[in-house]
């Protein structure tokens, strides 16, 4: 395959909103471009790129464009991220990581699981996925604003977690939103599950829509009981 496939008329209509051309991350443990891409269904109080919602953005990059940057990093970087954004809502994104992935690159993505069905399509491209869960999968629509959000995020997790593919599960935690009931009940959820990858994200207030939360101390952290992880859920507070 060569660069001609960055002209697929599906890759193409990939609607990108922005490009980190380099990032150390969005990937534990990588160098890569991340790919931002435009439109989320869900209303999440915390999200720090409220401009991607939208389906249509303000500003926009071609496909041809981001191709030919990541086509000319080969052998730079490690891989490249598609983040959101959702990037699952997008028919163009399976197109869009194929013809990244025929130059040589690994693929990373950022999702939230609201399309079960896409998702298990782009697993066989996929190298590692950080997945956002956002709360118990019960009382997912107190975050999302969505009505049976949980149930596409559980399905979309438990098709990770089948794949044997690297991943890394995130909750972003507010306690306006969440409580330590809330944190415990989701531990034992991705217990059950066989989630062993765990990372509670502080809420930061930068880039979000002001006055919907509280801002916190930057040093914040849960306050979580000293049995919270254990030797089947490696957790990280970050």
């Amino acid at each position: 395959m060569n660069g001609k496939v960055s002209l697929n008329p599906s890759a193409t209509k990939l609607r990108v909103a922005g490009l980190a051309r380099l990032s150390t991350c969005d990937w534990p443990g990588e160098l890569v471009a991340t790919v931002f891409c435009q439109g989320c269904v869900w209303d999440c109080a915390y999200c720090h790129n409220p401009t991607l919602r939208p389906a249509q953005g303000e500003s926009s990059i071609s496909w041809p464009e981001v191709f030919s940057f990541v086509e000319s990093r080969r052998g730079l970087l490690d891989g490249v991220v598609f983040s959101g954004g959702e990037p699952t809502l997008q028919p163009a994104l399976l197109d869009a990581a194929k013809a990244v992935r025929s130059l040589g690159f690994r693929i990373g993505l950022h999702t939230a699981g609201m399309e079960p069905e896409r998702f298990e399509a782009l697993l066989p491209w996929i190298d590692w996925v950080g997945f956002d869960v956002k709360a118990p999968f019960s009382v997912y629509s107190r975050i999302t604003g969505v009505e049976q959000s949980g149930d596409k995020a559980l399905a979309s997790l438990r098709l990770l977690l089948a794949s044997g593919i690297q991943y890394e599960v995130r909750t972003t935690f507010h306690p306006a939103l969440l409580t330590l009931a809330d944190m415990l009940e989701l531990r034992d959820q991705l217990l059950a599950l066989g989630v062993t990858r765990y990372v509670i994200q502080r809420f930061r207030s930068t880039g979000t829509r002001t006055g919907r939360l509280s801002p916190l101390p930057e040093q914040q952290q849960l306050d979580l009981p000293s049995n919270y992880g254990n030797s089947f859920l490696q957790f990280i507070v970050r």
